[in-house]
């Protein structure tokens, strides 16, 4: 009888992407996926612990799953089980503990506790690992857009970041086999590739034959059949003259760069252990946007940090409104044990968190509008997606400087890349028609 896996999916589009690998390497031994909320004879609940909120939602998925089916073996990886796998092992529903490291081998540990019915703790020690860790290219992806994983871990030790502990040090992805699953995705008709890593800057750094994030990038954007690349983050410090002289020359690498800068008061800043200043970030912006006139700058940035009083908050908040992001991702400080920031004094109180978030939230609305506003009536180029789930006869895209775009279209247009005019400015999307 066919045994089938459901996959949960929490966190950053670095789990995205090896949650997509961990199916593949199920099918490959003969599993069929099946939706989560559905019986399964594995559930995997790929974690994130960025936040007490993500540890909480993975235990409430464990249960669930436990509830769906009791009989099942459940799995947890991911960075929450990389961090707490003594606290994820004790919860009685889990079968089986596997971190950030070491998941090639993942179908032969469910079968083993299916026979032994035994929990095991399978998470290494990732401080010792050296070697990037090769999973199989993930299939589907929805056929449009597509995730290439080309770099693993961190260094920086940001004061409220749990990640360093949860992925290790730093190893990049060999570029022969970077080029060789961009290759393979080509060949599948993606037509944009984004690349990801969780210091996806340090590109290099660990390798012998001296390639950096900009020399991996010159070698991509050459690929025949490649439309798009994209960058999904990328540190201020690692934005350089030559990725900037890049991005101006070639026509397959994005308008678009996301660049996190958590907070826009230097005393904070200081405080996160940030590798930058305010002047400094805005001297990158300023440079970015001489040489790539209409570029979209989209950003992090965090309220609540300990010690954030309402001055720093309001120089913050006038320094993000100064730099006019086209898009703005707001979350809320959560001390996590094993940073220094959980042990720092003058925690913030949830609801002045959760006020300035507000505050945050509606200035970053404020600044997509004005930037989508820049385009109405010119043309773009969009690529297609999807349908439009909230209107029928429309589909949805998105154009290369992350702006998406929603139009009356036909489904045969599905995965091309089409002109646009855009009549119609918004938040979430912008509306046009087809030209």
């Amino acid at each position: 009888m066919e045994r089938t896996v459901a996959v949960h999916t929490l966190g950053c589009k670095v789990n995205q992407y090896e949650s997509a690998a961990l199916v593949r390497i199920f099918k490959e031994q003969g599993y069929r996926e099946v939706e989560f909320s559905e019986p399964a004879d594995v559930y995997i609940i790929n974690t994130c612990t960025v936040t007490h909120l993500g540890d909480r939602k993975s235990r409430q998925l464990i249960r669930r799953a436990a509830k769906t089916n009791p009989e099942g073996v459940i799995v947890v990886t991911g960075c929450y089980a990389q961090t707490s796998p003594g606290e994820v092992l004790a919860l009685p529903e889990v079968d089986l503990v596997v971190g950030t490291g070491d998941r090639a081998r993942i179908v032969d540990l469910v079968e083993k506790v299916d026979k032994e019915k035994e929990a095991i703790n399978a998470v290494l020690d990732i401080e010792k690992v050296k070697v990037f860790e090769e999973l199989p290219a993930p299939e589907g992806q929805g056929r449009v857009r597509a995730f290439l994983k080309i770099q693993e871990g961190c260094r920086n030790f940001c004061a409220y970041c749990i990640i360093p502990y949860a992925r290790g040090p730093l190893r990049s992805r060999p570029p022969e086999n970077v080029l060789a699953e961009a290759r393979n995705l080509i060949s599948k008709g993606f037509k944009e590739i984004i690349l990801t890593g969780i210091h996806t800057g340090a590109y290099g750094v660990d390798l012998k034959d001296s390639i950096d994030l900009t020399g991996i990038i010159k070698r991509l954007v050459q690929l025949p059949g490649l439309e798009r690349l994209r960058l999904s983050s990328v540190e201020p410090k690692d934005i350089n003259a030559d990725l900037i002289n890049l991005m101006v020359k070639s026509s397959v690498f994005c308008n678009h760069l996301h660049i996190p800068l958590q907070s826009g008061s230097d005393r904070i800043l200081k405080l996160m252990r940030r590798r930058y200043t305010t002047d400094e970030y805005a001297a990158l912006l300023k440079s970015l946007r001489k040489e790539i006139p209409g570029l979209a700058v989209t950003t992090d940035v965090m309220v609540g940090f300990p010690g954030e009083t309402e001055e720093d908050f309001i120089d913050g908040y006038n320094f993000i409104k100064e730099m006019s992001f086209s898009g703005l991702h707001v979350f809320k400080y959560s001390p996590r044990k094993g940073t220094p920031a959980a042990d720092f004094p003058d925690q913030v109180e949830p609801q002045i968190k959760d006020d300035r978030s507000h505050r945050l939230i509606e200035l970053g609305e404020h600044m997509a509008l004005n930037y989508s506003k820049k385009f109405i009536g010119q043309t773009m180029t969009v690529l297609v997606e999807q349908g439009f789930p909230e209107r029928e006869g429309y589909y949805e895209g998105l154009t290369d400087n992350y702006l998406r775009v929603v139009f009356p279209g036909e489904e045969n247009l599905r995965g091309s890349i089409i002109t646009i005019k855009i009549e119609k400015p918004g938040i979430q999307y912008l509306e046009g028609r087809i030209i």
